[in-house]
Order: structure tokens, then sequence, then C-alpha cells
């Protein structure tokens, strides 16, 4: 009598056992929702990162001092070596044109950084959890990373398929 109780206290522990390793198991597994938080995140931080890109093309091309994105290049390819600045003759009023872009550049891959933190943090957004659960599964499964790609891409169709709309609508007005 005493070895049947304790047999079953063993197999109710097991049952336990099991019950969690089967819940760990279904955490792992990525649902539709996590997938589209996801995919929303990585296409918000696309988004923001190519409108400010815009504005720094728009700051090279149009800088009086650089003249363009041609002076811009060789100002760029003897950036930090005094006998290639020299031989391109950079001016101290390009240097500090180019240093401004720099300086936005660096802002911006800041404020890109700050903007996927915050939204990987906010767990209404996407959450931590999720992010490392997904990043994770990304690396390790081929057919996840297509699949997360795949509604990436779909995000970004969306999105440029709404802001096609709004212009059109825009030029009617």
């Amino acid at each position: 009598m005493k070895r049947l109780f304790v047999l079953a206290i063993l197999l109710a522990g097991l049952m336990n056992v099991n019950a969690y390793a089967q819940t760990e198991a279904n955490s792992d597994e990525i649902t539709e929702e996590e997938l589209e938080k996801f995919a929303a995140m990585e296409d918000s931080v696309m988004a923001f990162y190519e409108s400010k890109n815009e504005e720094l093309v728009d700051m090279i091309k149009n800088n009086e001092t650089i003249e363009g994105a041609g002076r811009y290049n060789e100002i760029k390819a003897a950036w930090g070596d005094e006998e290639k600045m020299e031989a391109a003759n950079v001016t101290d009023e390009e240097k500090e044109a180019y240093q401004e872009i720099l300086d936005f550049m660096e802002e911006l891959a800041k404020e890109v950084r700050e903007l996927k933190t915050n939204i990987i943090m906010d767990k209404d957004q996407l959450g931590a959890a999720t992010y490392n659960k997904i990043n994770k599964a990304m690396k390790e499964d081929p057919e996840m990373k297509e699949k997360v790609d795949t509604k990436i891409a779909e995000k970004k169709e969306e999105r440029e398929a709404r802001a096609g709309e709004e212009s059109d609508a825009t030029d009617a007005e």
C-alpha cells in the first residue's frame, strides 16, 4: 500500500513536470500575432530610417559648401588621411560641412537604436521576450527567417501602398 502511494506521488510529479515541459515548448512556438508585432517593429524602424535618410541625401546633395555628392564622395574617401585630404584640396569649410553630415549620421544611428529599443521593450508593441524568441528562431531555422522576412516585406508593401494613396489624395486636392 505504501508503495502504491509513493508510486502515485511520483506519477503525479512526472505529470506536473510533463505539463510544465509542454508549456515551455508551447512558449517557444511563435504565434501569428507575435510575428505580426515583430514585422511591424522592423517596418516602423525601417520607415523612420528611410525618412531620415532622405534628409541625409538632401543634406549632401544641397550642401552649398560641399557642392553635391561627387565632392562628398571625394572628401569621404580622403577623410582621416591628411595626405589624401591635401591632395583633394579639402578646405576647412568643407571639413566643417562634412563633419556636420557625419554628426547627423551618428545622431540618426542613435535615434534608430533608441526607437528599436523602445519598441522592443514595450510589451504592448513587441516585448523583449518575443523579440528574443523570434530572433533566436530566425538564427536556428532558415524557414522561420524566410517567413519573418516575407512578413516584413508585406508590411513594407502595405506602408508604401498607404503612402501612395495618401499622395494621390493630396494631389487630388
